[in-house]
């Protein structure tokens, strides 16, 4: 293993892993990147477009190469920075994007096919012919497509959301977020601390400088100590804050289990919304590379990143420790790189500065004025070009540090669209000045580069927070740090005739950006499209400052005239399983049971989704071999004799006070106010734009107490609706609303014999037809005291009751009716038999309220009434709709044994079927077991005038045409007998 002295890296606890099958050795604390450096391995992974050999090349989350699959089978994770994926033991890693080994990918040819891919070569070469797009162009570019690769497999991870709230959150770990999280706390602010990397600290891991005298890992190491006593604070390690919202709302992304080879009980990740009332970017700089010829090989990576291997991970990235290493450099920082690596006993062939003046710090050799012009090594770097004083000439060389400068990490704060701010003096991109609300800016990632800079900006910018939120803010002390200023010099590229990469993973380079200028694709917009330019998982990290260089050298221009893309969320990639926060599978949204689920269940009911109910779609009984039987049973029983079924999914709304009357008359479309205590009236309710959208009925208990109920797919909207009425459009009414629905367990009771059965449960209560007559309703007691509502309403067309208790009684309640009914055959009814028999009996439910039918198309015209206003009313009365011909009307096969599908289109015979033909559509469709026949309801032009016409149900999905007659929409007993019995 090529491992250096030193590191933070912990040697007694040794971890295996592999990597494309073969077994490798590392320590807790590598990641799989160091590790890898560590046994020599170099080549990581393949360029997206050419397949040209990659290795690492930062240390970072802004890691463009080193892009592998991790983990086996339904865990396997495609697309993952090798530098950030934290080794555990029996890590299994494989490489991607190839076709054979990684040393040996077939799809290599692509690079010799390099002048056929030119830049916007997908926009000229898949025009013509066009023939060719779907046969040839779109499958070839379909396989071609993405890195990684699914498992194809269920998730078996869970995952997890949250909410936070806090004063300040610090978004960085490193110098300046430390010092901000420290004095804030201090001062007793609520503070959260997130850092993606385990460790706090940041670049401070990564150097050799010191502070206060000790190593930098030692003064971490007492602030982690004191934050730990402080129970204002919040330390979140190995979060990243992808995203900055509205209201000072930050997404995050918390990976809780990702270093463990599987999460056990824990979730795997959580996705956090953390509101922030002030928030500080302490988000630090990214290094940026110079491009050169053949500036690609595995070995050349960012200096920055070589010193961060060599001083964090006591890794140096050359096969043997004894290979010599070189540095290019266009200014001061890079030459640490060199200091550090001799340091540690690594050879330096030297640094190769193109500033005629070049420092020299060190026992190291200085190129001053001198650049790298070429590389040799198909997998690994093996020989540099230098070039000087117009002289070329070749040293061997094992790996090459790249420096061209640091880029502040701007990206959050641009989210609002706020451009960065070009900086002359430090050539770089700051933060927006119109960045999101309450996010400060501190450390490198403001211009501020020094530790000590650093330090001391975290720190005022922490102070500026807590004075605009009025905390007392506590002095601190910061500790001594290094503050050598960085001279640099604005050298972007080297140029030349060979191939210079600027973008590695999607293989964009000079000469793409200088084939983009000269096909007038100069602003950035048109540059970054052009060529895919920052466009790959980094999203432009390590390129975009570079290519807008090189095109403001194209266009004469300077570089923020030539100006900047803007960015978006996510920071870094985010998996969509966290973004789910677990709701997969039963928990993809919260399920609602109603009080009977655990007695239906017991009966062996088969239960379907109702909005976020469950509901008892039917309940077969032994021998029963076809759902349809058990439903056709269930509705002859209803019928017949008596069932029972579950209604407490209906919404169910208290309306009280002195104007609940006036309240609900502006709401309904008809007369509620006039309803007189103890009766039920039916109701429907328009949308502003006068169309039909819900239906329900609406009992008043008491002279200001009316209930209010809805269907169940509206209840939430209804009641939403009902609430915005009373607070913006008549806040003037005394009027309290507040929802019931899960507070009353609802059974209806309906069948000739459901007066029987209810008799047998009241207290002493006269249920006769003179007593209690159809739409009655009264507050009683039942079973000896236990307090209940009792309706007389008919969803089915039968004698029917609907009783409410409270809703832990509701089980109960069902239990005792089977018992005291089983002498009458009682029977339980689903969603199923419910369905059959309200389309016996024309009643409009959810398929008939679509959101496209009025009062007059449902036969409910006059319920609008024209004595009061009304939400909706007067628009109803617009040409548009008074004038809709469309009537809802009853349908039956001439031949019963054909049957009808919801959805079919309604054709007079021998029409063209046909848009302009059309005129109607079938909304409902069952058996029907009393009509012996399949039957439906629909809307038909002038409908109401045409019964006993014969016309033609159309399908063309199911390829089903059915001649059906007209009919009336009222199946069973049309004049309504029954429930008024």
């Amino acid at each position: 293993m090529t491992r250096l002295a030193g590191g933070l890296i912990d040697r007694s606890r040794p971890l295996s892993f592999t990597f494309d099958g073969k077994g490798y050795r590392g320590f807790e604390g590598d990641t799989l990147a160091s590790a890898l450096l560590a046994n020599g391995v170099r080549l990581m992974g393949r360029s997206f477009k050419y397949h040209r050999p990659r290795g690492v090349f930062s240390a970072g989350s802004e890691e463009p190469n080193a892009l592998v699959e991790l983990r086996e089978g339904a865990r396997k994770e495609p697309n993952t920075r090798a530098t950030v994926a934290e080794l555990y033991d029996g890590l299994v890693a494989r490489s991607q994007n190839r076709v054979g080994s990684l040393a040996f990918d077939a799809m290599g040819v692509n690079d010799l096919l390099a002048p056929f891919f030119a830049a916007g070569f997908y926009y000229k070469t898949f025009m013509w012919p066009r023939a060719f797009w779907e046969k040839l162009y779109e499958p070839a570019i379909r396989r071609a497509a993405g890195l990684g690769s699914l498992s194809m497999e269920a998730d078996p991870d869970a995952y997890d959301k949250g909410f936070l709230h806090c004063d300040l959150l610090v978004i960085g770990g490193g110098a300046a977020g430390l010092a901000a999280a420290l004095t804030a706390a201090r001062s007793g602010a609520s503070v959260i601390l997130a850092d993606e990397d385990s460790r706090l600290g940041g670049r401070l891991l990564m150097e050799s400088h010191k502070l206060d005298g000790a190593p930098a890992a030692e003064w971490i190491s007492s602030i982690e100590a004191e934050f730990e006593t402080l129970p204002n604070l919040r330390v979140m390690r190995r979060t990243t804050v992808f995203g900055v919202y509205d209201h000072g709302i930050h997404g995050a992304v918390e990976r809780v289990a990702d270093h463990l080879r599987e999460p056990g009980d824990k979730v795997r990740q959580t996705l956090w919304r953390i509101t922030a009332r002030r928030a500080i970017l302490a988000a630090g700089a990214t290094e940026r590379h110079i491009p050169f010829a053949n500036n690609d090989r595995p070995g050349i990576l960012l200096a920055g990143a070589m010193r961060a291997y060599a001083n964090r991970w006591a890794v140096a990235p050359t096969a043997a420790a004894t290979d010599p290493v070189a540095i290019f450099a266009n200014n001061d920082d890079g030459h640490r790189t060199a200091l550090d690596l001799l340091a540690k006993g690594v050879p330096v062939l030297g640094v190769i500065d193109p500033r005629p003046d070049a420092p020299r710090f060190g026992e190291y050799e200085v190129f001053a004025g001198a650049t790298v012009t070429g590389t040799k090594g198909q997998l690994g770097l093996r020989a540099i070009e230098i070039t000087h004083n117009g002289r070329a000439s070749w040293h061997d060389c094992a790996a090459l540090g790249v420096a061209g400068g640091w880029n502040p990490n701007v990206h959050l704060a641009s989210h609002h669209r706020g451009r960065p701010v070009w900086d002359e003096e430090r050539l770089a991109f700051l933060p927006p000045s119109d960045g999101p609300q309450g996010l400060l800016p501190a450390g490198a990632c403001a211009g501020r580069g020094t530790t000590a800079q650093a330090l001391a900006h975290g720190s005022e910018v922490a102070k500026q927070a807590l004075i605009q939120l009025d905390i007392p803010v506590s002095g601190m002390r910061l500790p001594e740090a290094e503050d050598i200023a960085v001279a640099q010099e604005a050298f972007w590229h080297v140029p030349g005739r060979k191939r210079a990469w600027v973008d590695f993973q999607n293989d964009v380079t000079v000469k793409d950006i200088v084939l983009a200028h000269r096909e007038n694709m100069t602003p950035v917009e048109h540059l970054k499209r052009w060529t895919t330019l920052g466009m790959a998982t980094d999203q432009g990290k390590t390129s975009n400052v570079s290519a807008l260089a090189v095109m403001a050298e194209l266009t004469g221009t300077s570089i923020p005239e030539t100006g900047t893309t803007i960015f978006r969320p996510p920071y870094t990639g985010v998996s969509l399983s966290v973004l789910g926060g677990g709701d997969t599978g039963p928990h993809f949204r919260p399920r609602r049971l109603t009080p009977t689920h655990v007695w239906a269940r017991a009966q062996g009911a088969a239960f379907v989704e109702v909005g976020q109910w469950m509901r008892a779609q039917y309940f077969p009984k032994p021998g029963e071999t076809h759902w349809r039987q058990s439903v056709d049973r269930e509705a002859r029983a209803v019928r017949s004799g008596v069932g029972l079924c579950d209604v407490t999914t209906l919404g169910k709304i208290d309306v009280q006070g002195a104007d609940a009357g006036e309240f609900l008359n502006r709401v309904y479309s008809n007369l509620m106010g006039t309803l007189p205590v103890g009766k039920v009236r039916y109701g429907l309710m328009l949308r502003e734009d006068g169309h039909a959208y819900d239906d329900g009925t609406c009992a008043r208990l008491g002279e200001d107490h009316y209930v209010v109920t809805t269907t169940t797919a509206n209840a939430g909207l209804v009641y939403r609706q009902m609430e915005f009425a009373r607070q913006c459009l008549w806040p003037d009414l005394d009027v309290q609303l507040i929802s019931t629905t899960d507070a009353w367990a609802q059974i209806a009771v309906a069948g000739p014999e459901s007066r029987t059965l209810v008799s047998r449960i009241v207290d002493g209560f006269d249920l006769s037809n003179e007593a209690f007559p159809f739409m009655a309703c009264a507050e009683l007691s039942l079973c000896g005291g236990l307090r209940a509502r009792l309706f007389r309403i008919s969803f089915s067309g039968e004698l029917a009751y609907e009783i409410a208790v409270p809703a832990r009684y509701g089980n109960a309640l069902i239990e005792r009716l089977m018992a005291l009914g089983e002498d009458l055959g009682v029977t339980p009814y689903g969603t199923e038999a419910l369905a059959v028999l309200r389309i016996e009996k024309g009643h409009a439910a959810g398929a008939e309220l679509n959101g496209q039918t009025t009062a007059g198309m449902l036969g409910l015209g006059r319920m609008v009434s024209a004595k009061k206003d009304s939400i909706g009313a007067i628009m109803s009365r617009r040409d548009g709709l008074a004038s809709d011909r469309r009537r809802l009307v009853g349908l039956q096969p001439t031949d019963p044994d054909m049957r009808v599908f919801a959805g079919s289109h309604l054709f007079t015979k021998g029409a063209q079927r046909t848009m302009q033909t059309d005129q109607g559509w079938v909304t409902s469709a069952c058996y029907s077991p009393h009509v012996e026949s399949h039957i439906a309801l629909g809307f038909l032009e002038d409908g109401d005038s045409r019964l006993g016409e014969e016309i033609v149900a159309a399908n063309p999905l199911e390829r089903n045409e059915v001649a059906v007659r007209v009919v009336s929409a009222h199946f069973i007993d049309p004049e309504g007998e029954r429930l008024r019995d």
